[in-house]
């Protein structure tokens, strides 16, 4: 499994893979973020490939300094296997990279199943961000 930045012929699988593993609001939200943040810095949007197939994604961005996970999505047949921590350190990475001076999650009802992902990789409550409308890529 490798993780990358995504590319344009990814489009088409990963929004089946969102279609799949969200629901139908979520997934519309997380479309129009995800454009915003294609068009603004694409290099925090990654998936995770495994034999040619996408079989996961993160969506970050970059708020005033802050690095935000917003959303991941990982197929159900690959859940279990280390792909959504591949995909958290991966950005992470890129994040520390810019310099921002403070990581945090997005946790909104559709990331409350998630967040015991991110409090197993040393996240803690402290680091939810709650407010999410306030971000660049939800609120335009």
């Amino acid at each position: 499994m490798i993780v990358r930045s995504f590319q344009l012929s990814d489009y088409k699988p990963l929004t089946e893979l969102l279609e799949d593993v969200l629901s139908p609001e979520c997934c519309e939200l997380t479309m129009e973020a995800f454009a915003r943040q294609l068009s603004w810095d694409s290099d925090l949007v990654l998936v995770a490939v495994e034999q040619s197939e996408i079989v996961g994604m993160i969506i970050g961005t970059i708020d005033h300094n802050k690095g935000y996970y917003y959303r991941i999505a990982v197929a159900a047949s690959y859940r279990g296997k280390g792909i959504g921590k591949a995909l958290i350190s991966s950005l992470r990475q890129r994040f520390e990279g810019r310099g921002v001076s403070k990581i945090l999650i997005t946790a909104d009802e559709h990331n409350e199943p998630v967040l015991p992902l991110y409090e197993s990789m040393g996240f803690n409550a402290a680091d939810f961000f709650r407010s999410f409308q306030k971000l660049s890529i939800v609120a335009g």
